[in-house]
C-alpha cells in the first residue's frame, strides 16, 4: 500500500449541522467519511410544510395575490406577481402595456433588494472570515455601506412602484393600482444612476474573494428570453435542451417526496436540476445588458458554467443588469405620462398558468376558478423546491473531491455550508 492510500484509509470527517445559519427556513446537512470511504452525505428539509395550496381554496381573485405575497417576504412581489398573471390567464386579460413595465420595475427592485441581501449580509461572511454580518459595520464600514446603500435604494423602487418594500399592494389583476408622480420616477431614476459607481466597487470586493474551485455538470432550467433577459412569463428552457410552454409547466417539475425531506425534490432530464441566477445566466447570456456581460467577464463567467458557487457571482451579474434596465424602464413611463395602467377585469371559471423568475429561480402559480372568481384548485412550485435535489447532489460531489488528506471537519463544514448558502435557498417557501 503506498503512503497516499494510507492517508486516504486514514481519512475520517464528520459533519452535521442541525440547522444551517444564514439561510431562510430550517435545512440540515449531514457528512460522514469513515476510512477514506464516503458513507453519508445528504442534505435535508424539516420545516414543517405550510400547505399554500390548502389556504387559497375558495378565495376570491382579488384576494388571492394579496395572500400568496405573504408565502415569502423576501420574494413577495415575486409571488404576487405570478398569482395575478396566473389569475389574468384563467380570465384573459391582458394587462396594458405601461402597466406591464410598471411591473417588471417593481420586480427588478426586488431582485435587486434580495440579491444585495444575500451577498452581502449571507454569503459575504464566508468569504470575508467572520461568523456573520453583524461585525460587518466595525470590521469594514465602507463595505457595509455599500450594502446599506444597494439595499436601501432597492427598497425605495419596492416602495415607489409597489406601494411597500415587501408585500405590495399596487399589484392587482388587471394591471397597477398607480403609477408613481413624475418627480418620483426621476428621484429614483438619479438614485439608479448614482448606485453605478457603488455596483462597481462591488465587482471589485467580490473579484478578490477565493471562490471555491468546484464543478459539478447539472441541467439549468428557467425562462428563455426572446427578446429581452427573462423575468416575468415566456418559454420554459432547460440547458439540455427541453422546451415548454408556460402552462405545460409539470413535465419541466416533475415533483416528487423523499423519506428525509418536508419539500417535494425535482428533476428532468437528469437526476436533478437548478434554478436561478446562475441558470438565467447560463440560458440567456446573451439577452444581458451589455454593462451586466462586461461584470461576468471580469469574473470569467460564461455559459455554461457548471460551479454552483458562482451562483453569486451570477446575482452580482443580474444585479449590473436590473440597475441598467430600470434606468430605461424609467425612461419610456416618462414618455407615456398617462397612459392606461389597469385592464377591465371580469372573472370566468378557467384555468391560468403563471411563471416568474423570481431571485432564487422560477416560480409556478396555477389556479382553477370557478365562475364566480373563486378558486376551486392551485398549485404553486417554488424554486427552492427544485433545487433541493441539486444541492444534495452537489454536497455528495463536493465531499468526493475535498475529503482529502489535511482536511478537517470544521473547513469541510464551511465548504458545504457555503455551497448550500451559495443557492439562497427560502426553505419556509420550498414546503409548499
Amino acid at each position: 500500500m503506498t503512503a497516499s492510500q494510507e492517508n486516504t484509509k486514514r481519512i475520517n470527517l464528520n459533519v452535521d449541522v442541525h440547522h444551517l445559519t444564514r439561510v431562510e427556513g430550517h435545512g440540515n446537512i449531514k457528512v460522514r467519511v469513515t476510512n477514506g470511504e464516503l458513507t453519508e452525505a445528504r442534505w435535508d428539509i424539516v420545516e414543517t410544510p405550510r400547505f399554500f395550496e390548502v389556504m387559497l381554496r375558495g378565495k376570491h381573485y382579488t384576494t388571492a395575490g394579496i395572500l400568496t405575497a405573504r408565502i415569502c417576504g423576501i420574494c413577495s412581489i415575486g409571488h404576487c406577481l405570478a398569482s395575478v398573471r396566473a389569475t389574468e390567464n384563467a380570465f384573459g386579460v391582458t394587462v396594458p402595456q405601461a402597466g406591464a413595465k410598471l411591473r417588471l420595475l417593481a420586480k427588478h427592485g426586488e431582485t435587486l433588494q434580495s440579491h444585495v441581501l444575500h451577498l452581502f449580509f449571507l454569503a459575504a461572511p464566508d468569504f470575508l472570515g467572520l461568523p456573520s454580518a453583524i461585525p460587518l459595520r466595525e470590521v469594514n464600514p465602507d463595505v457595509f455601506g455599500l450594502a446599506a446603500r444597494l439595499k436601501g435604494l432597492a427598497n425605495r423602487i419596492c416602495d415607489a412602484v409597489a406601494g411597500r418594500t415587501t408585500h405590495p399592494v399596487s399589484i392587482q389583476v388587471g394591471g397597477m393600482a398607480q403609477m408613481p408622480d413624475r418627480h418620483v420616477l426621476l428621484d429614483l431614476k438619479s438614485q439608479l444612476e448614482r448606485s453605478v459607481d457603488d455596483l462597481g466597487a462591488t465587482i471589485e470586493l467580490f473579484c478578490t474573494l477565493d471562490i471555491p474551485d468546484f464543478v459539478r455538470e447539472t441541467e439549468f432550467v428557467s425562462l428563455k428570453g426572446e427578446r429581452d433577459y427573462p423575468f416575468i412569463g415566456g418559454r420554459l428552457l432547460s440547458s439540455d435542451g427541453v422546451e415548454e410552454v408556460e402552462t405545460n409547466y409539470r413535465p419541466m417539475t416533475n415533483e416528487y417526496v423523499t423519506e428525509s425531506n418536508t419539500s417535494k425534490w425535482c428533476k428532468l432530464s437528469r437526476e436533478s436540476f437548478a434554478v436561478g441566477a446562475l441558470a438565467r445566466v447560463n440560458n440567456n447570456y446573451h439577452r444581458l445588458h451589455p454593462k451586466a456581460r462586461a461584470a461576468a467577464v471580469q469574473f470569467d463567467l460564461a455559459p455554461v458554467c457548471h460551479n454552483p458557487f458562482m451562483n453569486n457571482v451570477a446575482q452580482l451579474v443580474e444585479c449590473v443588469h436590473v440597475v441598467y434596465e430600470s434606468i430605461d424602464i424609467i425612461d419610456e413611463l416618462l414618455d407615456m405620462a398617462g397612459a392606461e395602467i389597469m385592464a377591465r377585469v371580469k372573472p370566468r371559471a378557467g384555468q391560468g398558468v403563471s411563471a416568474v423568475e423570481v431571485p432564487r429561480g422560477i416560480l409556478y402559480h396555477e389556479y382553477e376558478y370557478d365562475d364566480e372568481g373563486r378558486i376551486v384548485r392551485a398549485n404553486c412550485v417554488i424554486p427552492t423546491t427544485q433545487n433541493n435535489a441539486n444541492i444534495h447532489h452537489d454536497i455528495r460531489a463536493l465531499v468526493k473531491q475535498f475529503a482529502v488528506d489535511g482536511m478537517t471537519d470544521e473547513r469541510l463544514e464551511l465548504l458545504c455550508s457555503m455551497l448550500v448558502r451559495a443557492y439562497d435557498p427560502c426553505i419556509s417557501c420550498s414546503v409548499h
